[in-house]
């Protein structure tokens, strides 16, 4: 970069508007239907919202006043909130799911970024390199080098941008082909397949990938019928007879009927462990129910008679619940019961078998499609013999890597080849798929010549754009619905008893043990199902972008593809997820079926490891080399982007929290120290850090635990080739002097152009400005003359949350809360305390507070005030008491009561929500999850809060 540049702050180096960014990230995760994750899994996808919105502020220039360089840019502070808030309702409406591909919203957002484009190539324009730099005509190209899943190279296009998608993985490689590669090749044609060649007069209908998708959806079709006519008699129908009806009266209305499977439902035996029994595969089951929807129970039913078992189902609700919903499980982990004899199945004995190749499975149930909703049935000798029938020509018999935690494999299980994963069934419908794959493509060449289109040969991988090259790329997209299908055809997947349907194999970023499975029905329509999959791809297909965009296989630390462009990215996130393992799970049903369109791609057997940038210990001699690893790796390739991005716009870099450690100095982790360190020693400064929360509290990872921001998005600019050397004293002076008004800033909201940084989200937040400090030096230098590292520059913008400056009986209730919480304590204690703090016991029980006697105190939860507290008459009135009413008052009545109250103490308004603050961090901190909510609650509602302020008539309707 050249030092020289006239560089305006952009907009994500000031303000966004988070919470409609969240919010907007939250609600589409939700979404199925229409959205382009449908094409292929990748794990932790960043949402489109979250990454439209920092591209679109990562090119915007900021209103406010500029100053550096000799120029001057910008208006009035006034002025520039205006147009600040301007550009959020910009943002605001252009993170709704419904505006994804809403040209007249897109085109406002482009408009902004060609306006701030011109005003930095109008500052620039006598700088000696501004022909190759800065042309008003021609944005510059966007490339993410650790490209993943594809979410921030798609949103650039949609901006405008050309984009570039780099990665090391070659499944990552194909879904960003097929994501922002492939279909502006083809964009706006019309299909090629015989039906919709008889009606091609509406030729606006085939704009974008449309005429694409069109063609996935026929010849998707064909494939299915193909499947249907070669492999249906192994997933036959379920005839319901008289004799079933006679048992079961929900089953009367189909007697004489032909059901469709959903899915067979298999349990994993192994041989019993008491010798009585030795012979018997008994079986290994987590939950006997089937349903638990209300007024739709069912259950499995096992029926022992000596040394033999069998199962059958019943409706309704079970006599036993808890036991019916623990199966054979003895508690936690991997132990059983034996369910004929009653005796412990260990851990050791279930992997000794697993090992030995002695685990089997037995079929426990069968899920048929009814006419309103779910149909049970016991097993059938048929059923599991047609099951055993099934003898695939061909198997993916690469082996799993078994050092890999993440993988069944790792857990001692006699899982050593991929093929392991699946029944001989499964294996037999999913090579079928993909030789169906090989003959899709030759149909789609014949019809598309047939359709005018011409061939010269020229294959897809070379950037050919004919009959030939057409079929190549239609090719992929069916191997992606073969490829999604095996997620939900293996003996991983689980069946759901809440909405019952399908869990599919990566329910999370893991393959993990799963005792009793779902082997699903790829000819029904259901969840799972060819169908249901083929429904969705087409449907997130349509929605691509038509303007050009190019992805390759390379190594982050080596590629020289960001020259002079935006770059945001999003890199692996230190031993998170192990990428390269799991993606063995798609790439040799992939590789199966496009090994001849994509040669260089899919050359090697399994997907490349040696290189992948994660701290993963199996792959290296201990925990610290895999960190020195990860460190260096991700250092290269840091400073790479230092190097070669354009020097007009800031580098965006995306980072996901994966466990957070808690400690007394703050909220750290070994990933995130690791991964800052290496951003700083690559030569960037930070400008800003946004924490991003894009995660349900639904997904398994999150539920039941007191979860960070999902990500946060640093906001990085070259460090100054001439950058100082400074002292730890220095240091911190100047964090004394910049902290304490970036703190206020963030958690009162500073002004109507920003909106307060949560409790939950301030640890990260503050991250932000501290971190501009230390890293725009070249070294902070310690006593003894050693370079500072990031972890101590982290505890020390971390203790600016924990400074407090509220009055004695705060202080006292603050610190009694630290060390009992709501629990009683000694008066001895508190006596102790009070004195320190300047007050005394007495005094704070008569602020209301804390209840005393007996020798023992406690403070009272919010729960416990008054509903009748009046703060004008009230003649003692911590702060502590101030945020405890508003809490129960927010609860119980609402915003504007707790307006009405808020507005009785305005000396205490700010004090009262600096504690708030105070308090969530101290419960985060102490894992007090129900606390924490609370005060988050409170802050998240304070603008509300505030507004009501001035209800005067609420006011003295409430402190009459």
């Amino acid at each position: 970069m050249n030092q020289n540049v006239k560089i305006p702050r952009k907009l994500i180096e000031v303000a966004l508007p988070l919470d409609a960014i969240n919010a907007a990230a939250v609600r589409e995760k939700s979404m199925r239907h229409g959205h382009p994750n449908a094409l292929h899994l990748w794990w932790a996808r960043r949402p489109l919202a979250v990454a439209r919105a920092v591209i679109f502020a990562q090119l915007v220039n900021d209103p406010g006043y500029q100053q550096g360089d000799g120029f001057k840019y910008g208006v009035n502070k006034k002025d520039a909130a205006v147009e600040r808030k301007r550009l959020f309702k910009i943002i605001e409406e252009l993170v709704r799911w419904e505006n994804t591909t809403n040209e007249d919203v897109l085109e406002r957002a482009r408009v902004e970024i060609r306006r701030s484009w011109r005003e930095v190539c109008e500052l620039n324009k006598d700088h000696p390199e501004a022909a190759e730099l800065f042309n008003p005509d021609k944005l510059p190209a966007l490339h993410d080098p650790f490209a993943g899943g594809g979410a921030i190279p798609l949103e650039a296009q949609r901006l405008g941008l050309n984009a570039y998608a780099s990665d090391l993985n070659p499944v990552a490689v194909l879904i960003n082909k097929a994501m922002i590669e492939i279909p502006p090749k083809f964009s706006n044609r019309p299909p090629v397949n015989p039906d919709m060649q008889k009606n091609l007069a509406q030729k606006a209908r085939w704009k974008g990938a449309r005429g694409l998708a069109e063609d996935v959806r026929y010849y998707g079709k064909w494939m299915r019928d193909q499947a249907e006519k070669r492999i249906g008699h192994l997933h036959p129908k379920v005839a319901v007879t008289e004799e079933m009806a006679e048992k079961r009266s929900d089953l009367k209305q189909y007697v004489g009927r032909k059901l469709t499977v959903i899915a067979w439902l298999w349990a994993r035996t192994v041989k019993s462990p008491n010798p009585a029994f030795a012979h018997v595969d008994v079986p290994l089951i987590s939950n006997f129910m089937l349903s638990t929807k209300r007024g739709k129970e069912a259950y499995i039913e096992s029926v022992i008679k000596g040394d033999t078992y069998h199962f059958t189902v019943k409706v309704g609700k079970p006599k036993d619940p808890d036991a019916t919903k623990t199966g054979t499980k003895l508690g936690r982990g991997s132990t059983f019961r034996c369910l004929l004899s009653g005796a412990p199945i260990s851990s050791a004995h279930i992997k000794s078998e697993s090992m030995a190749g002695r685990m089997d499975a037995r079929l426990m149930a069968i899920v048929a499609e009814g006419d309103r909703g779910r149909v049970y049935f016991a097993p059938t000798p048929d059923m599991e013999a047609i099951a055993h029938e099934a003898k695939p020509e061909w198997k993916p018999d690469e082996p799993m890597n078994r050092d890999t935690p993440n993988l069944v494999s790792g857990r001692g299980y006699g899982f050593f080849t991929w093929a392991d994963l699946f029944t001989p069934r499964q294996l037999v419908a999913l090579t079928t798929f993909s030789d169906l794959v090989q003959e899709a493509m030759e149909q789609v060449t014949h019809d598309a010549i047939t359709a005018g289109l011409s061939d010269d040969g020229n294959p897809l991988r070379n950037g050919g754009t004919g009959a030939s090259a057409y079929a190549e790329a239609v090719g992929v997209y069916l191997a992606f619905l073969m490829s999604q299908l095996a997620n939900h055809l293996s003996t991983i997947c689980g069946w759901h008893v809440n909405n019952t349907q399908l869990r599919n194999s990566f329910g999370r970023q893991a393959l993990p043990m799963t005792w009793d499975y779902a082997e699903s029905n790829p000819l029904c329509d259901s969840t799972g199902s060819f169908n249901n999959l083929w429904e969705r791809q087409v449907k997130g297909l349509a929605t691509l972008e038509d303007i050009p965009g190019l992805a390759f296989q390379l190594d982050a630390m080596q590629s020289q593809l960001s020259a002079q462009k935006v770059v945001s990215t999003d890199p692996p996130y230190y031993d998170n997820i192990c990428y390269a393992d799991l993606s063995d799970f798609f790439y040799i049903w992939l590789r199966r079926s496009l090994r001849s369109v994509f040669p260089d791609l899919f050359a090697t057997l399994t997907t490349p490891k040696a290189d992948e940038l994660v701290a993963t210990r199996y792959r290296h001699s201990s925990k610290d080399a895999a960190e020195t690893f990860f460190l260096d790796g991700m250092t290269q390739a840091m400073r790479r982007l230092v190097e070669q991005a354009h020097p007009g716009f800031p580098v965006t870099i995306y980072y996901a929290f994966k466990q957070s450690e808690r400690k007394a100095d703050g909220i750290t982790s070994t990933g995130w120290e690791t991964f800052l360190e290496a951003v700083h020693q690559a030569g960037f400064q930070l400008s800003g850090t946004w924490p991003m929360r894009t995660e349900m509290r639904t997904r398994q990872i999150a539920t039941g635990t007191n979860a960070l921001a999902s990500s946060i998005v640093l906001v990085c600019r070259k460090r100054s080739v001439d950058a100082p050397v400074v002292s730890r004293r220095e240091f911190l002076r100047e964090l004394d002097a910049v902290l304490p008004e970036a703190l206020d800033e963030m958690t009162r909201g500073a002004g109507e152009d920003r909106s307060p940084v949560a409790p939950v989200d301030l640890s990260q937040a503050i991250i932000g400005p501290g971190m501009a400090v230390f890293s725009k030096y070249e070294a902070v230098l310690e006593a003894d003359g050693t370079p500072m590292p990031v972890r101590t520059a982290l505890q020390l913008i971390n203790r600016y949350l924990a400074e407090d400056d509220f009055d004695a009986d705060t202080q006292f209730c603050l610190h009694w809360f630290e060390q009992y919480g709501w629990r009683e304590g000694p008066y001895g204690d508190a006596d102790t305390l009070s004195r320190a703090k300047g007050t005394s016991v007495d005094g704070v029980e008569n602020a209301g507070v804390i209840a005393s006697g007996g020798g023992r105190v406690r403070l009272h939860r919010w729960s416990e005030y008054p509903t009748n507290w009046n703060p004008h008459t009230d003649s003692r009135n911590p702060i502590w008491e101030t945020l405890h009413h508003l809490i129960r008052t927010l609860k119980q009545t609402g915003e504007t009561e707790a307006g009405a109250q808020l507005g009785a103490v305005k000396s205490q308004r700010e004090a009262t929500r600096q504690l708030a603050y105070r308090l969530y961090t101290l419960c985060e901190r102490k894992g007090w999850a129900e606390d924490a909510r609370a005060y988050n609650e409170l802050i998240t509602s304070w603008t509300g809060i505030e507004s009501a302020v001035s209800s005067e008539p609420v006011q003295s309707r409430l402190f009459e």
